[in-house]
């Protein structure tokens, strides 16, 4: 192994995290018996629960402490901010109360449906660490492959398998912390407190449906504590599912089908919409026990269940590219049977083992059968009916006249368990030893569909195959109170995560006789994991860290970490960071003898991070199906950076992204009315994303189509493009967070604001063209805001209104465009019935907005020349990747009982 400097100086750090605690036993002792002056208070070792609002214990391992007090930007959700909402999916329910937080519907986009990508300040999805009671949650299996840019290739943490009734609270911190917790927090880190009590619980039941009168919501959500103080359980439990909704409009080339005569064309040929969710179950367990008066077991587990599943894009049964033509619709592609009846099953697996076996294998004669021309889209109905009594000949026009719609989707499964043990050594030195285990799996299918390859003797459903992602974590921390105004804190983490592609079913992948004649190969829309590539990849790293909190002043804190890890496929990094807050008015009170009106504190921080690219980015491939010119489908690759395709136009090994943090804010609070206004600046290096498409005939050589299909893509030989993971880019992003919240006659005011612009300032243009660009730096909206407002009315009624604005955003799907910004209105009534029951009735998006139309436009944002409107070529009328979604109004209603 090599050693580098850097693991040099992460050895060292660790040997000082031994060594300060060594040295800080005897100080402890000493005060125990009474030397060394007056007892110090305990900080982090202290387990007193918070249940004040506003209270926080993310951001810094010293005492928990309010947020206007913190060093850095933190928002604080308690549990009824959850309750008083439509929707059931805890990632939109953050998005209605965080705006710098963006998530969206994912209508067709691959495994993006199944675990849909969320953005916080503008950054990727995996550059949020997701903590759960303070320690590191696995990540999620499913990679974005596609994101609208800005997520594409993003493998962050999935929030959906958490139900929201399990929550206390959610704290965000919109700051680097990469210093105190490791990789993945460039953006910020989110850690959700689960609800501790052991007595009492609540259930609520949730039915929600559209305006529309489809996408029926259901879910019904328990919690209950049970035990004593020295031995309990908090439990909770969630079960939903959603149906479909529809916002499809006809598309051009199904209209001039059943205009034609072709009655097997469904209507509409192209369904979008928010996809089916079935048996969403979610289960939460926090749990703890006394083992001894400074001795505390802990743990928190979780068990996650759904399947999820939408559409894809309409197969023409005129031009569907090596399907059903392969002239643009000039003529019907037949496939030519003779002799090749019997050699149908299992064509590619039998021609594999042959080559391994380095035996002789017998290929298929030249396709020598006469396709069959279309006019006006209609094939010419002697030549096509021949073709069908002929059972030497096929087309697959017998099998889908109305051509067809993949359905896919997936089943997931998200499990983990946490056991730790804490306590106190000598009154005051506090440890806390935990292991963890997290397991996320989706099983995707495809159905409807073919393997064209096959012929005749295609299934039309598909097991493709299933993503794994598992992470384990040891943790030992360390915390001392040295004295009233210095706080200590140091731990080692040791950390593993594995990613496996597991292999689908042989016809989803293999290379059917057929292919010869013109016919994709793998099941179209989705072509499963081959033998070759499936696998298990694992990385392991170990890290310490250093972490002090220093007062100076009663009114002046000082914050720093230092925090070393070492990777075992990318070596070591040391990042750190500082971190003030400073009361200003508690300055001019004690110096000049002014008692302000108000509470004025001034904050900031600066720190670097990382983030360490997953297994999963470093050796996963994917192949998704996309418009491309001539307003047709093509198959889209992204193969590993270190494929021998990839390196022959720019790729290579992979490194991981380096970040600096620079926050600097304001405070300014009276009595329970508060003001904050923070500006942070995001440089990242080395950052990661996949690069342009390179296309076929343009940067794509027959050379590379050959390498990709030796290494186990076997749906290359109708690949069209293909991508790869770079890290030959920098950005930096900036904006200003605005939180104001105040008391209202009955009632409560708050106001959150957020402006965040992202600008790529280096790029090698070989590999990041300007469409890539544009969508890293416009993707998500740059202003978003929220105001809401509640008020009580008498003993029993209560109503809430919150305005949530969306700023504009950009698209380079079929009518690539900028989408004009929007105000959507929510409305909600709650009313006491009795005592501990009560019941809402209200309403999202209570004006209906949904999101521009597709306009009609040509220039150098369209990817290709528009002659029509474009709407009827994809089947939507809108953007696909609405902020706020494009279901319109969402009428809801709840009933709770508490006991």
């Amino acid at each position: 192994m090599k050693v580098t400097p850097n693991f040099q100086m992460m050895m060292l750090l660790v040997h000082i995290v031994i060594a300060v605690f060594i040295d800080l036993a005897p100080v402890a002792i000493a005060q125990e018996n009474g030397e060394e002056g007056a007892e110090t208070e305990t900080e982090s070792s202290s387990e007193e629960i918070v249940t004040l609002e506003g209270i926080v214990v993310v951001g810094t391992r010293a005492k928990p402490r309010s947020v206007l007090e913190s060093a850095v930007p933190i928002d604080v959700l308690p549990s009824k901010d959850f309750v008083k909402q439509g929707d059931t999916d805890l990632p939109d329910l953050l998005r209605n109360l965080v705006p710098s937080y963006n998530v969206n519907a994912q209508p067709i986009a691959d495994a993006a449906t199944v675990v849909r990508p969320a953005n916080l300040r503008g950054l990727a999805p995996d550059h949020t660490l997701l903590l759960v009671n303070g320690k590191r949650r696995h990540r999620a299996s499913v990679i974005a492959w596609l994101g609208n840019g800005l997520s594409d290739g993003a493998q962050g943490a999935d929030l959906s398998p958490i139900p929201s009734i399990a929550l206390k609270q959610v704290e965000v911190l919109r700051d680097g912390a990469s210093a105190q917790y490791g990789s993945d927090a460039i953006a910020g880190v989110m850690n959700l407190q689960l609800k501790d009590n052991y007595e009492g619980g609540s259930f609520a039941i949730k039915p929600g449906i559209f305006q529309a009168g489809d996408g029926l919501t259901y879910a019904f959500a328990g919690n209950i504590g049970l035990g004593y103080e020295d031995l309990w359980t908090n439990l909770s439990v969630e079960y939903g599912g959603m149906n479909e909704t529809e916002r499809s409009i006809q598309r051009d080339d199904a209209t001039a089908l059943i205009d034609a005569g072709n009655t097997d064309v469904a209507d509409p040929a192209q369904p979008w919409g928010h996809p089916i969710i079935r048996n969403d179950i979610k289960l939460f367990a926090n749990y703890g026990a006394s083992i001894t008066d400074t001795i505390e077991f802990y743990g928190h587990a979780n068990y996650a269940q759904k399947e999820v599943e939408g559409g894809f894009y309409f197969r023409n049964p005129n031009t569907r590219p090596a399907v059903f033509s392969n002239d643009d619709g000039a003529t019907l592609l037949v496939g030519d049977l003779r002799g090749l009846t019997a050699e149908m099953a299992n064509w590619g697996a039998r021609k594999a083992a042959a080559e391994a076996a380095e035996e002789e294998f017998t290929e298929l004669s030249p396709h020598d059968a006469d396709d069959i021309p279309i006019t006006n889209h209609v094939p010419d109905p002697e030549r096509l009916q021949t073709v069908k009594n002929d059972p030497n000949l096929f087309t697959f026009q017998e099998t889908f006249p109305g051509g067809f719609t993949p359905r896919f989707g997936a089943d997931t499964l998200d499990a983990s368990f946490l056991v730790g043990v804490k306590g106190t050594i000598v009154e005051d030195l506090g440890w806390d030893l935990s292991a963890s285990y997290g397991r996320h799996a989706s099983d995707f299918f495809i159905k409807n569909t073919v393997n064209a390859s096959l012929g005749p003797d295609t299934p039309t459903e598909f097991d493709p195959g299933d993503y794994i992602q598992a992470d384990t974590n040891i943790n030992l921390d360390l915390t001392y109170p040295l004295h009233d105004m210095v706080f200590l804190a140091s731990g080692l983490e040791y950390r593993t995560e594995t990613f496996e592609i597991v292999q689908g079913q042989i016809e989803s992948w293999e290379i059917g006789p057929l292919a010869s004649q013109g016919f994709s190969s793998g099941s179209n829309g989705f072509p499963g994991f081959s033998d070759i590539a499936a696998g298990s990849w694992t990385r392991a790293n170990f890290a310490g860290y250093l972490e002090s909190q220093l007062r100076p002043l009663d009114f002046w804190t000082v914050s720093a970490a230092v925090r070393g890890e070492y990777f075992d496929d990318f070596g070591s990094t040391i990042n750190y960071k500082f971190a003030t807050n400073y009361g200003i008015a508690d300055t001019l009170k004690e110096l000049l003898s002014i008692d302000p009106i108000v509470d004025l504190r001034a904050r900031g921080s600066y720190s670097t991070g990382f983030r360490a690219p997953t297994p999963g980015q470093q050796n996963a491939f994917n192949v998704t199906t996309e418009f491309g010119e001539n307003n047709t489908l093509v198959n889209k690759g992204t193969i590993p950076s270190t494929h021998a395709a990839a390196s022959l136009v720019g790729g290579k090994a992979l490194e991981p992204e380096k970040s600096k943090n620079f926050t600097v804010g304001t405070v300014i609070s009276h009595a329970i009315t508060s003001i904050t206004v923070d500006y942070f600046h995001i440089k990242v290096e080395d950052r990661l994303a996949p690069t342009k498409d390179f296309q076929r005939g343009k940067d794509i050589t027959e050379t590379q189509i050959q390498q990709l299909v030796a290494e186990g893509i076997t749906s290359a030989g109708n690949l069209q493009e293909f991508r790869f993971f770079t890290n030959e880019f920098e950005t930096s992003t900036q904006g200003i967070d605005v939180i104001l919240t105040a008391p209202i006659l009955e009632g409560a005011l708050s106001l959150a604001y957020n402006y965040t612009r992202t600008t790529v300032t280096e790029r090698n243009p070989e590999i990041l063209d300007d469409t890539r660009v544009r969508l890293l730096e416009e993707g998500v909206p740059r202003h978003r805001g929220n105001v809401t407002l509640t008020q009580a009315i008498g003993d029993s009624l209560g109503v809430l209104g919150r305005v949530n604005y969306y700023g504009p955003w950009y698209e380079n799907a079929v009518g690539a465009q900028t989408y004009s910004g929007a105000f959507l209105l929510d409305l909600e009534v709650s009313y006491a019935v009795i005592e501990n029951l009560g019941i809402t009735i209200g309403v999202n998006n209570v004006l209906n907005v949904e999101p521009d139309n597709i306009t009609s436009a040509e220039g150098p944002d369209v990817p290709f020349d528009l002659k029509e409107f474009p709407a009827r070529i994809v089947g939507r009328p809108f953007g696909e990747y609405s902020p706020y979604g494009f279901g319109g109004a969402f009428w809801y209603t709840k009933i709770g009982y508490s006991f």
